[in-house]
């Protein structure tokens, strides 16, 4: 990956990062599958107005926008209501690398380096070393496997996305976006409820106009424009791991808005990401050099 491609990463994943802050407040305002709908809602609307639509078959935008739409960030947002604290589901989210890497070698046949196992290996031992810590937090076991599911459910997404070729990814993102709010505002209303939908319209409060507006536009269209396009050119094993550092801002995020702590655990766990993420990054340009 070239230096600008490495920054564009560290960029979306900051966003990220500071994005589960932002779904612990506005699930506390909105009810979530509603807030996922209107998430999606306005990030196709009104940019599907003026971006292009993207030049793939219709079946991949579709697959990305409910697998990624409605599944895997319904299931987050409720997992998050439903108790998981906005550090922790950062850190368990991150397991969709792993998922990638796995998927994108049963599916793609792109197998990953040796160097780049070792570095999944490293962040994982980082990942394992901060959920300890959190885990004595207290998560129920039904909001973590939600969590865990919508990590598989980005995995998958990201596989669709590199079978959907090399295309303008910000049109893929933003029509993919327009698939979503049908569905996820029937299920609200199927499992949440008129009264509370009406609840939340009528009266909007400035978190929840603010919580919308971030995760629909640097969250989902800035956001998932620049991750698809790098995942778009670049092999899956190299662009996925950059996700590992989303825990990173996650719980820096969390600990300075909302008061979850980070301890020594948290801080070792982190060092561990990083350093797996560079041995996955620059370790096959090292190995080539010292061949």
């Amino acid at each position: 990956m070239s230096f600008r491609d490495v920054l564009l990463a560290l960029v979306v994943v900051a966003i990220w990062g500071f994005n589960f802050v932002v779904i612990k407040v506005g699930v506390a305002d909105v009810p979530p599958l509603l807030l996922t709908g209107l998430r999606f809602l306005f990030a196709a609307l009104p940019a599907v107005f003026f971006v292009r639509r993207p030049a793939c078959a219709w079946h991949w935008v579709v697959a990305f926008g409910l697998i990624l739409g409605v599944v895997k960030f319904g299931l987050l947002f409720v997992g998050m209501k439903a108790g998981m604290p906005a550090g922790l589901s950062s850190i368990v989210l991150q397991m969709q690398a792993f998922f990638t890497m796995g998927l994108a070698f049963v599916f793609l046949g792109e197998k990953p380096a040796a160097i780049q196992i070792v570095g999944a290996v490293i962040a994982a031992l980082g990942i394992a070393v901060i959920a300890s810590a959190r885990a004595g937090g207290g998560a129920a076991l039904g909001p973590f496997l939600m969590v865990l599911a919508a990590a598989a459910c980005w995995g998958l997404a990201n596989i669709v996305t590199k079978k959907a070729g090399r295309i303008d990814m910000l049109g893929f993102v933003v029509w993919a976006s327009l698939v979503a709010p049908l569905p996820l505002f029937a299920l609200s209303l199927a499992f949440e409820g008129w009264p509370a939908i009406v609840a939340a319209l009528a009266h909007p409060t400035p978190i929840a106009v603010g919580a919308v507006a971030y995760l629909a536009w640097p969250t989902t269209v800035l956001g998932f424009g620049i991750w698809s396009n790098l995942m778009s050119r670049h092999a899956a094993a190299t662009v996925a791991p950059f996700s590992l550092l989303v825990p990173v801002f996650g719980m820096s995020s969390a600990w300075l808005v909302l008061g979850e702590p980070i301890g020594g655990r948290e801080a070792i766990g982190a060092a561990l990401v990083v350093a797996g993420l560079v041995v996955n990054v620059f370790g096959p340009r090292f190995t080539r050099r010292a061949a």
